[in-house]
């Protein structure tokens, strides 16, 4: 029996990082990284052009060149899986926040890992393997933030639904109600309630301070620092 070739495809805004990945895959049998992208705009239309198995994922890159907010990964990863059938997600991040995890794995990622795990990085082509074979993989400090049963905030009972309407938020302040129901496939109406939700259990009361109060929490992708490439 032939083993199939893996494909993967790497999103980072580092390219130091990216190199470390590639040269780690590079050494496996029957894994392929096929694309290296540096912004979250680049994601849909190089999957399409490159077939993949496994997307390694860093969530706290800039949407586009011109927008460097970071893209919305709570309603990409969604989107990507359903365009994308045979696409498996691992998420590789410097941030340990429990309802970032959470919520990126109820989107449908297949694990959680952190940059600061060594001992997964020099075992990244055995984990994207498992990956690709539908396992799901965790860093130990992820896992144990996942099961952790420490007081809920109250931003952790919002919905996947909510908190995909405040990751576009955040990744396109100037975005009306309109152009967010058109990119999530909804209502004008649906986004003003998915909105107004979230404002009222986030103790808020407008966009601005809905997505300050999620990133307080740990809830979306943090507002990242100045980069220096």
């Amino acid at each position: 029996m032939t083993n199939r070739v893996i494909r993967v495809t790497i999103l980072d805004d580092h390219q130091s990082i990216i190199d470390g990945y590639v040269y780690r895959l590079n050494s496996v049998p029957d894994l392929e990284v096929v694309a290296t992208i540096r912004y979250g705009e680049e994601l849909g239309p190089t999957l399409a052009a490159n077939p993949t198995n496994v997307l390694l994922l860093d969530i706290n890159v800039p949407t586009s060149v011109e927008n460097p907010n970071p893209y919305p990964v709570l309603h990409d990863i969604p989107s990507l899986l359903q365009k994308f059938p045979n696409l498996n997600i691992l998420v590789i991040s410097m941030y340990a926040e429990r309802g970032l995890i959470r919520a990126v794995m109820e989107a449908g990622a297949s694990g959680y890992v952190l940059k600061d795990d060594h001992a997964m990085l020099k075992d990244l082509g055995n984990v994207v393997q498992s990956i690709a074979n539908e396992g799901i993989y965790f860093s130990q400090k992820a896992h144990q933030l996942m099961l952790s049963q420490k007081t809920t905030p109250s931003g952790e009972r919002l919905s996947p639904r909510q908190l995909e309407a405040l990751s576009l938020c955040a990744a396109y302040p100037d975005w009306t109600s309109a152009d967010l129901a058109q990119k999530m496939a909804v209502s004008n109406s649906t986004v003003r309630n998915l909105l107004s939700g979230a404002y009222l259990r986030l103790g808020v009361h407008s966009r601005p301070a809905a997505i300050a109060r999620a990133r307080q929490q740990g809830l979306i992708t943090p507002d990242p620092p100045f980069r220096m490439e």
